[in-house]
């Protein structure tokens, strides 16, 4: 039995380093989990750019055929003892920075945990494209481990949805021989079809259309390719040559790809240049594994690593350790073709066993999954049962499949919105004070502004400035100031220099490829480690349900911080009272408290809602307002100190002329639809946290999946199993909708009492539909329980 080993770099790059590097080992029923960190390291991508070329330009001058169809400048001045220079560099600055006290100790630990022949698969999570490049597999442990290697992951990822298949007891391999100009891709050919227990089909130089089609219409094991293929200069694209003329991307295939994967498909294999692309795409399709090359590889290396790979995989050695052979026995082809054995590397979904050959070939049939009858006298009510059993089964299973597909996924968020409305009148929470610019405010002050604001630079200091002096614990400003006014000579008191106060965060709003590509910088000045974004996610019917607490910003964003607003108002107040913030994979953590994410991939009635970053549902406060005071309020005096000593303080705009309204589940339930000022709806965030923590006020939370569905089946089963027990057709009209008033009241006290949104809608539809179908059933075939 493997063990796996994930490290995980998030929250930073190799210019700045990665302040947070976790690792986890599992094994059998044990896991561990170490943290450290690493440090910055520019030259390592530096050298990687720099080996590249110079990979590139050997083998030109050499005479090497590539499997790639678009060429670099060359480099004509290049000798191999230059290479090798450089080889060793890259090797040595790689060893180097790995061995960084922090992160040193965490191998160490692990050590201690690892034996020296055990078979162990090093998966490197992350999304940076700077490290997928590197070459890990020259870090010094993989000397100490024989039976280890490399896989790299993208950060996001998730379980592939397969369906049961039945195996013909062969290995079924798809090969796509692609444009082969210039290049020799027949002996890959030869070397497939020379794999014994395989039934493989060759598509030689295919459309678009014929690949397509094979991809939908069968079920295949292995996807192979040879030919030419690239990735983008940014490593985010990968596009393979099918033919003479076309080419096509992995999104082109997409649909395809991700039936394909459905239907069983565990293994890719570029056998072409410059694969990272490809693979970071594919892995978004959660894919099991995929071998790629990871930049230019000559004709005779790759058909090398094949033939090695198949021979040692075949003959049911793993996955991982049959890679490490094949990769090793490029070495001694350095000679002709430096850094071969530098060349194929693993792109692994962590959620996945790699399978072996034998498992891939297991040849049970169809029938053999059929229960053979051990005797002819079974009684005529048995087998009505399990005509009923199976007619359960069925009615819960279509319920699921539906639910899956999102079909009650608008009318369940209406429903926990009307549960979340049951809520009795809350309290003014006393810990959050909101500082608003209203309407009166705004007109009030004509200034001269950069850009459109609600409020200039010099009011906005002066409101800073005047909020010090009540001494709140944390200020918030939820207005945006990347555009700074021209200074005011006649005011005193300057902006920056309010922004430069501990207790200030000030925030931003980060890119979005779809509605925001350029996002929203922080004030000059504020450091990173005071900010934060407020960024909102609204639901498909336009209501805000959640907020972010957590997310990685898009490349190039002009809001870099990973942390909301609402996160870093409501740590620093708990900071303050000994409570610490912590991070884990699922969760956030404030002393004892979990704060666990909505998971990506299904979660509660979020069966097709993206769910990226660390996302949790919002438990808002059933109250009409917050306390607030208005900007004239603050700077005319009228207010006392204790209304703003020791609070969380949120400054914002309430005044309808701005747009910053949303719709909240509380929205509908007023006598007009009432939108609610996105300074309220920050407060609301921040106050769930603090009382939660400090009041241990319910967080609102998912059952898992797999309980899902067995809430949904049990409710099924059981509203069925009583209707056949009620001969009068009223009476079972009735229990039905009982049994669905029942239902209601016991997910709407879950949800108030204990945050807990299990799925009523799903399982109403599956108690009422499995009783109809049960009384057809007995009315058909007179059954009688």
């Amino acid at each position: 039995m493997s063990k796996i080993l994930v490290y995980t770099l998030l929250g930073g790059d190799l210019n700045k380093g990665f302040p947070v590097v976790t690792a986890q080992l599992w094994h059998h029923d044990q896991f561990f989990k170490i943290t450290g960190s690493l440090p910055a390291a520019p030259e390592l991508n530096q050298l990687y750019q720099t080996w590249q070329r110079l990979h590139e330009a050997i083998h030109q001058r050499l005479g090497n055929n590539q499997r790639i169809k678009v060429y670099q400048e060359d480099i004509t001045n290049v000798s191999v003892s230059d290479f090798d220079e450089v080889c060793q560099q890259l090797r040595a600055s790689l060893n180097d920075w790995l061995r960084f006290d922090s992160f040193a100790n965490v191998e160490r630990q692990l050590r201690t945990l690892l034996n020296r022949d055990d078979e162990v698969r090093v998966i490197i999570e992350t999304n940076i494209i700077e490290l997928h490049q590197l070459p890990w597999h020259l870090w010094d442990f993989f000397d100490d481990y024989p039976q280890a290697e490399l896989g790299l992951s993208n950060h996001e990822y998730a379980s592939p949805q397969v369906l049961r298949k039945y195996s013909t007891g062969k290995v079924k391999i798809l090969a796509i021989l692609g444009n082969k100009a210039g290049i020799d891709i027949d002996k890959d050919r030869l070397f497939l079809e020379n794999v014994s227990n395989t039934q493989t089909l060759f598509l030689v130089e295919p459309t678009r259309k014929e690949l397509d089609e094979q991809l939908w219409n069968h079920n295949w094991d292995i996807l192979f390719f040879a030919g030419h293929s690239v990735s983008s200069i940014d490593k985010n694209i990968g596009k393979i040559y099918i033919n003479q003329t076309e080419s096509l991307t992995i999104y082109q295939l997409k649909n395809a790809l991700n039936t394909a994967i459905s239907k069983g498909l565990n293994i890719a294999i570029f056998n072409s240049c410059d694969g990272i692309g490809l693979a970071r795409n594919l892995a978004e399709l959660n894919i099991p594994q995929m071998i790629v090359m990871r930049t230019g590889v000559p004709d005779f290396v790759a058909q090398e690593f094949l033939k090695n790979f198949l021979i040692a995989f075949s003959n049911n050695k793993p996955f991982y350790p049959a890679v490490r052979e094949a990769r090793e026995r490029l070495q001694g082809l350095e000679n002709d073709f430096p850094c071969a054995s530098w060349l194929p590397v693993i792109y692994q979904n962590p959620t996945t066993v790699p399978v072996t050959w034998q498992e891939l070939s297991n040849n049970r049939s169809q029938t053999d999954l059929i229960d053979k009858p051990v005797q002819n006298k079974i009684s005529f009510s048995k087998s009505q049962f399990f005509t009923f059993l199976s007619t359960i089964f069925i009615v819960a299973l279509s319920t699921i499949g539906l639910r899956y597909f999102g079909i009650f996924e608008k009318i369940e968020l209406q429903t926990f919105d009307q549960m979340l409305r049951l809520k009795p009148k809350e309290e003014i929470d006393p810990k959050v004070v909101v500082v608003e610019i209203t309407e009166e405010d705004i007109q009030s002050r004509p200034e001269l502004t950069v850009g459109a604001k609600s409020i200039s630079d010099s009011t906005l200091a002066r409101l800073l400035n005047k909020l010090q002096d009540y001494q709140p614990q944390v200020i918030g400003i939820d207005i945006y100031r990347d555009l700074p006014d021209r200074k005011n000579k006649s005011n005193p008191i300057n902006l920056s220099t309010e922004l430069q106060k501990q207790n200030v965060i000030a925030a931003c709003k980060g890119k979005d490829k779809k509605y925001d590509p350029q996002g929203i910088k922080p004030p000059q000045g504020v450091p990173l480690e005071r900010q934060g974004f407020t960024d909102a996610i609204k639901d498909p019917d336009g209501i805000v349900r959640r907020q972010i607490l957590l997310m990685k910003q898009e490349p190039a964003s002009s809001c870099e911080t990973p942390y909301s607003l609402a996160l870093q108002l409501a740590s620093r107040y708990l900071f303050d009272r000994n409570i610490p913030l912590s991070f884990k994979n699922d969760y956030i953590k404030f002393g004892s408290k979990e704060f666990k994410r909505l998971k990506q991939g299904r979660s509660g009635a979020y069966q097709t809602v993206s769910l990226g970053g660390n996302q949790i549902l919002i438990n808002y406060r059933n109250t009409d307002s917050y306390f607030g005071v208005s900007l004239t309020d603050v700077l005319n005096d009228k207010i006392t100190p204790q209304q703003l000593k020791d609070k969380v303080v949120i400054i914002g705009v309430t005044a309808n002329s701005i747009s910053d309204n949303w719709s909240t589940p509380y929205s509908s339930n007023r006598k007009n639809y009432y939108d609610v000022p996105g300074v309220i709806i920050q407060a609301q965030k921040v106050s769930q946290i603090l009382n939660a923590v400090l009041e241990d006020r319910p967080i609102i939370w998912v059952l898992p999946f797999w309980a899902d569905i067995i809430w949904i089946c049990g409710w099924s089963a059981i509203g069925s199993l009583m209707i056949v027990k009620i001969s009068s057709l009223s009476h079972q009209g009735f229990t039905i909708a009982a049994i669905q008033v029942f239902l209601y009241g016991t997910c709407a006290i879950a949800l108030l009492s204990s945050g807990l949104w299990v799925p009523f809608i799903p399982s109403a539809f599956g108690l009422a539909v499995g009783g109809v179908v049960v009384l057809f059933v007995q009315n058909s075939k007179s059954y009688k329980f």
